[in-house]
Formats: structure tokens, sequence, C-alpha cells
């Protein structure tokens, strides 16, 4: 069973003690490092649903991951006031609610940074690239059966751990704690006993080229051990359901308000399911007073994120036990008072929304220009470092088109060549995605 003490390890890769201040916890210092990172900013042009939006109204991945992080404070909050009356040993060790709202906060805003451009369709662009390009197959033969599962099953909530470790960042050494409760998906690629009726292995979480790393947060908060010997597989950290929580509560309802303001969703069916959300809360003689239907469906939206709050955290609270011995293996929205409204929002967007033209016409693209940009740098870093007979003058100008902290090295692997290409392409935003790929083209040219 996990131990809520040391599941709250404000402990650093390096077994680095934290440096808390007076004025700042160690995980608040980590909602801090993450704010100020590049990562983190270059979600601004990153699509969450809609590509690219002109209007001001419409999320990118930036905003959506500043109001993820919100409701999981609350979450964290709400959850830790009662944890802390339960469990006099965090009282004893100076722990409040506070340090699990910054926990959830904190995870909650780099829940996407691993994202590639274009959204979830930038994810399906990289894997379909090394499954089917003629560079995709000449890789194939020098990786290992786990290390090709990463390249053919792009997920990114892998990259996201990558990014959050790699030495060249060096501001994000996040506590054990806060890394933990990030990743919804404890596990590799491959596994010899997947047990899929777990969620926690519904996705994976981290590469090869992380396992190590991922190990060590693993045994110092004590998540539990899962799957056959050589798996490297633990049951969920209890707070990563909260993150996931907070996660399923804003892309429901906020993708649901985007979708009616571009007059892809009725307003009056908006309105109804957010109303049934609320229930007895609903007051629509109050709501008139309110002039303009896009006012009215943010207030809506606002009662409903509260009413979703409290029910997601009585769900966990009632169900603290299980999580912490590991047989838990629901996303808590699923068992709320209103999950079938919440199902019924998310039949609509589906329908309505992530099948809308743009959304289909981006993930063309998506496929196009990171599968072209993928081809292009891999293609040119395998010539310098592996056929450098064939190394062409093309290929050396590709290669200086990269930053230097891309650039092949002596000692680096096949797969580890794919994975640093992969972490340039898909750090881009979509913006600088198309015009470096139209570039490269020769379909736009640059300007001084």
């Amino acid at each position: 069973m996990m131990e809520w003490k040391q599941l709250l390890s404000a402990e650093r890769i390096g077994n680095k003690p934290s440096s808390a201040h007076a004025t700042r916890s160690a995980f608040e210092q980590d909602f801090d490092r993450i704010i100020f990172s590049y990562p983190f900013r270059r979600l601004q042009d990153k699509t969450q649903v809609f590509p690219l939006p002109k209007e001001d109204f419409v999320h990118t991945r930036l905003t959506h991951s500043l109001e993820v992080s919100s409701v999981g404070r609350s979450l964290g909050k709400r959850v830790g006031e009662v944890l802390v009356q339960r469990h006099a040993s965090l009282s004893e060790a100076e722990i409040s609610q506070y340090d699990f709202g910054a926990i959830v906060a904190a995870a909650s805003l780099t829940h996407d940074l691993g994202n590639p451009p274009f959204g979830h369709c930038g994810e399906a662009a990289i894997s379909d690239f090394f499954k089917n390009s003629e560079t995709g197959k000449r890789i194939h033969g020098h990786c290992t059966g786990k290390q090709w599962a990463d390249l053919t099953s792009f997920e990114g909530n892998a990259q996201g751990f990558r990014l959050l470790n790699k030495d060249n960042y060096q501001g994000l050494k996040l506590t054990f704690a806060t890394l933990a409760a990030f990743s919804k998906y404890p596990c590799e690629s491959h596994l010899k006993k997947e047990e899929s009726f777990r969620i926690s292995q519904k996705k994976y979480g981290f590469f090869q080229a992380e396992r190590a790393i991922f190990k060590e947060i693993a045994a110092a908060t004590g998540m539990l051990k899962l799957g056959a010997a050589g798996d490297a597989a633990w049951c969920r950290h209890p707070l990563a359901f909260l993150v996931e929580a907070a996660d399923d509560i804003c892309y429901h309802l906020i993708d649901l308000e985007d979708g009616c303001r571009m007059g892809l969703v009725p307003f009056e069916q908006t309105r109804d399911l957010l109303a049934a959300l609320l229930g007895d809360r609903y007051q629509p003689e109050k709501l008139q007073r309110i002039r303009g239907k896009n006012e009215q469906v943010s207030l809506l939206r606002a009662l409903a994120i509260g009413v979703l709050i409290q029910q997601a955290s009585d769900v966990f609270l009632e169900n603290e036990n299980a999580i912490l011995e590991g047989n838990f293996e629901k996303c808590l929205i699923d068992l709320v008072p209103v999950a079938a409204t919440m199902e019924e929002i998310k039949r609509i967007s589906i329908e309505k929304i992530y099948r809308s033209q743009v959304v289909l016409e981006t993930e063309i693209a998506g496929f196009e220009v990171l599968g072209g940009l993928l081809d292009t740098f891999i293609s040119a870093a395998w010539y310098k470092k592996f056929d450098p007979a064939n190394f062409s003058p093309r290929h050396r100008s590709t290669l200086r088109l990269l930053p230097e902290g891309y650039w092949p090295q002596e000692k680096e692997t096949v797969y580890e060549l794919a994975m640093s290409c992969i972490d340039y392409v898909s750090g881009l935003t979509d913006s600088h995605a198309v015009s470096l790929y139209r570039k490269i083209k020769g379909t736009a040219l640059p300007t001084v």
C-alpha cells in the first residue's frame, strides 16, 4: 500500500534536497519553474482543437494548460484538506492542503508539454512516419523491440516526461512528487504482460531513454510495481487521478464552449447540456439577466466546473484506500453523479467539433508537414553519421538548420539520433513547423 508522506516527496533528481524558501514550498517552486520555461511558453502556438485560431477566444494548448492547472489546484486543495485530517503523519510532517494543491497544479500545468504541433493528429503523424516511410524502414533494423515501439507509437505523455528531465533544461528539475503526479501512464511502450483493464496502461508514459529516471522516481515516491519481470510498469501515483480529472473537466466543457462560439454546436444545445450538469443549481431566470449568449455560456461553464470539482474530489476521497492499494482503475469523471451528461458532451464534441472540416484538414496537413520534416532531418543525420560517402551538400545545409543542441553526436545510437530529431520537430510550434516545411520544400523563401 502506498503511503502519503512518501508519495509527497520533495526530493529532486540526483538526490538533491529541495531548497524550500520561507515564502515558497518546493512544489510552488516547481510551478514557477514550469511557468518560466521555454517548452511551456511554446504552447501558446500549439493547437488545442482548432488550428492556429485567429479568434482570441478559442483555446490554444497554453490557455488550456493554465485552466487545467487552476482546476487541478482546486481539486488538490479540496482533497488535501480532508487527507490532512485523516492522516496525522501528514500534519506531523508539516504537509498541508496547499502542498496537495501545488503538486496537482504544477503537474497539470505540464500535462500537454510533450504534445507535437497539430494536436493529437501530430502524434499519429510521427508514428506513421516511422511505420511507413523508407527512412523509417532503414532505422528499424538498428533498434531494439522496445525502442521501435517508442518510435512507432509516439506518445505525447512520454515526450512530456522526456522534456521535463532533459539535461539541457536545467531549470526543470522538478520534485519527485510532481513528476510522479504528471505521469498518468507509468509504464513503458512495450510490456511482456500488459494488463488491459488498467487505466494506467491505456497508453505509456516514458521512452526507453528515460526508463532509469522513471524507475528512480517510482522508488522515491513508493509507487507500486506491476507487470512481469523485466517490465517497467507501476500503479499510478494517486494525485495523477486528480490531474486527469482536471484535464477531463476542462476539455469536455471548454471544447464545448469553443464549439458553441464557433457555431458548430447550437447555443440551445450547449445551454441545456451545461444546465444538466448544474441540476437544481440551474436558474434560468438569472441567466436571462446576462446579455449575450457567449457570456451566458461562459457563466454556465464556470458553474459546471465548480460542480465537477466537488463531485470528482468526493469520488477520490471515497476511494482513497483502493487508490493507495493500486486497485482503482477508473477515471474519476466516469464515476461522478453527472457522468452520463459528461458522456453525452463527449459524444456531441466528437460528432460536431473533432470531426469538423477545419479539424480534419489540420490532421491531413499534420501528416504532410511532420512527416516531411522528420524525413528531411533524420535522413541528413543518418548520412552524416552512418553513410558519410553519400553525405551531400544538401544534407549538410539541412543539418545546419538544426539548433546546436540537436546535432548528431559521435557516440549516438540510431535510436538516440531519431529521438533527438523527434525532440526538435515535436517541439516546434504549429506556425514554425509550417513555415520551416515550406522553406525546405522550396514553396516559400525566407525574408530578411
